[in-house]
C-alpha cells in the first residue's frame, strides 16, 4: 500500500527560532515560525496541514461513499478548523470542526447525511485523529 512522507527542519529556539516544512511530492514548501502558529504571523503550522489533509480525505471518504451509494457527486467542499488550545503546561489540538456542502444529484436530506456521518467515521485521516474531537456540519446544496 502507499506510504506517504514530509520533513521539516527547525532551527533556534523556540520563540525566535524558525522551521521549513516540505511534502515529499515536492508540491508545498513552506516556512513556519511560533508566531505563524501561535499568533496570525506569516507561513503555515501543523494545525494548517492538518486541516487541508482533513478536509481531503474526508471530501474523498464522501464522494467514494455516495458514489457506492448509486450518487455520485457533483461537487464536494470541505472546511476544516483545527483547535490548537493551551493544555496545562503545553498545548493540544482539541478539535476539528469539519464543514461540507455537496452537490449530489438525486438523493435526499436524510441519505446525504447518512453517507457524510459514515464519511466522517471512516476517512483514514478522521481515524487517524480520532482522540480528538471531530464535529461535522453537512450541507446538502
Amino acid at each position: 500500500m502507499a506510504m506517504r512522507q514530509s520533513d521539516a527542519e527547525w532551527r533556534g529556539d523556540l520563540k525566535s527560532g524558525s522551521g521549513r516544512m516540505r511534502l515529499g511530492s515536492g508540491a508545498f514548501e513552506g516556512s513556519y515560525s511560533f508566531p505563524s502558529r501561535f499568533e496570525n504571523g506569516t507561513g503555515t503550522n501543523p494545525e494548517e496541514l492538518i486541516a487541508a489533509a482533513h478536509a481531503g480525505c474526508f471530501s474523498m471518504a464522501l464522494s467514494a461513499a455516495l458514489s457506492q451509494a448509486g450518487h455520485p457527486p457533483t461537487r464536494v467542499h470541505t472546511n476544516a478548523k483545527v483547535h490548537l488550545e493551551k493544555d496545562g503546561a503545553g498545548f493540544s489540538i482539541t478539535r476539528i470542526e469539519l464543514e461540507c456542502e455537496a452537490e449530489v444529484p438525486g438523493i435526499d436530506a436524510a441519505a446525504f447525511a447518512q453517507q457524510a456521518d459514515g464519511a466522517k467515521a471512516n476517512c483514514p485521516v478522521s481515524k487517524a485523529l480520532a482522540g480528538t474531537e471531530i464535529s461535522l456540519n453537512a450541507r446538502l446544496l
